[in-house]
């Protein structure tokens, strides 16, 4: 372990923010290390207070450094840091780039194309089905899907990669000992398994309605593309459009219902030109350079009633509620029900939660 890594793991034991670690390594010179952290006055300096750089002088060993990363990684937490080959490209030169990463799982899907789904905590019925689908469609592509294991649509963006298959990050406010919300644990070890959880906090530091905010540039950067699908103005995830759009990234939102609060921010991005607007998956996927997934079975005209066929074909540019097929098919009840039940038997379409249907 060099000096600048063994430093950078002793200063993120004590909370301080990234700047406050960047200031202190800057003040220690060229060869910036705990030894050099010792021997610099840093509160003549007023870099820290005289209180905290007792505290801190205190815990300044490079034994106690090594005896904790041992520690962490008999846990199977890795710890990599910004001077390391292996820290993620995408990371290291935004703005207030994260100093030190905690993770487990595969540190290489932070390298891989990627796609960031954030929004709302409290999505509708329509927010649920559309990240469902537009989720299982990017990832069944193969692109890595990132997010902030938060309730709403940054978990349902989680699990429906997990059910297709795919990758997916999730991106922590706190540290690995405090998984919030607590409901999610088993989540979180599951993406830690079969794809990578990472923190910029110390495993003991607990998530604040501040650091939520600040691990959401980390959700930015990652994404090569950010999709938003249903959120407020005042939401969370306006901090994430605004990293996104400061770093350059492909912004995708889906339109909604104009008087839904949930779909202010989506709509007001479309307004302002700030994104694309997003009814489909080809709409995301023709920025990276993969194909859209082929579908499990090609259709054949003549394996199929005309009344099906009918319902196939108003399927294939999105999902559409029962009541959309029913009036744009003209179709009785009775008649959209039999064929329903016949697509879906024979693995043609899926039923969504909010009563909407999709091609699988």
């Amino acid at each position: 372990m060099n000096d600048l890594k063994a430093l950078i793991i002793f200063l993120s034991q004590y909370d301080l923010t990234n700047s406050k670690m960047r200031q202190i390594i800057d003040s220690l010179g060229d060869k910036p290390s705990i030894k050099t952290f010792k021997k610099t006055n840093l509160v003549k300096n007023k870099v820290l207070t005289d209180v905290a750089y007792n505290k801190m002088l205190a815990g300044a060993d490079e034994t106690m450094v090594k005896t904790f990363v041992t520690n962490q990684a008999n846990r199977g937490i890795n710890i990599t840091t910004i001077d390391d080959e292996d820290f993620p490209e995408k990371l290291k030169d935004i703005d207030d780039a994260p100093l030190i990463l905690y993770y487990m799982g595969d540190l290489n899907l932070a390298s891989s194309p990627s796609l960031s789904v954030v929004g709302t905590r409290k999505p509708t019925s329509y927010g649920k089905v559309v990240t469902e689908k537009l989720t299982r469609d990017v990832a069944s592509a193969g692109i890595v899907i990132v997010s902030g294991l938060a309730y709403g649509i940054d978990s349902i963006s989680h699990r429906k990669c997990l059910e297709v298959g795919g990758k997916t990050i999730a991106v922590l406010g706190g540290g690995f000992d405090h998984i919030y919300p607590v409901e999610h644990q088993s989540l979180a070890m599951e993406i830690a398994e079969k794809g990578l959880l990472l923190s910029e906090y110390r495993p003991k530091r607990s998530a604040t309605k501040y650091t939520f905010p600040i691990r959401n540039r980390i959700i930015a950067a990652l994404g090569d593309g950010v999709l938003i699908t249903e959120a407020t103005v005042k939401s969370g995830t306006i901090h994430t459009k605004d990293f996104a759009l400061d770093y350059g990234k492909n912004i995708y939102a889906v339109p909604g219902n104009i008087d839904s609060l949930n779909s202010e921010l989506t709509n007001e991005i479309i307004k302002r030109g700030q994104g694309e607007c997003v009814t489909k998956s080809q709409d995301i996927l023709k920025d990276y350079e993969v194909k859209e997934a082929e579908p499990k079975q090609k259709f054949r005209e003549e394996d199929f009633s005309d009344d099906e066929i009918k319902i196939i074909k108003f399927l294939s540019d999105g999902m559409k509620s029962i009541d959309e097929l029913t009036q744009i098919c003209d179709f009785s009840s009775k008649t959209i029900g039999t064929c329903l039940t016949t697509l879906e038997i024979r693995g043609i379409i899926s039923r969504m939660s909010g009563g909407f249907i999709a091609l699988r």
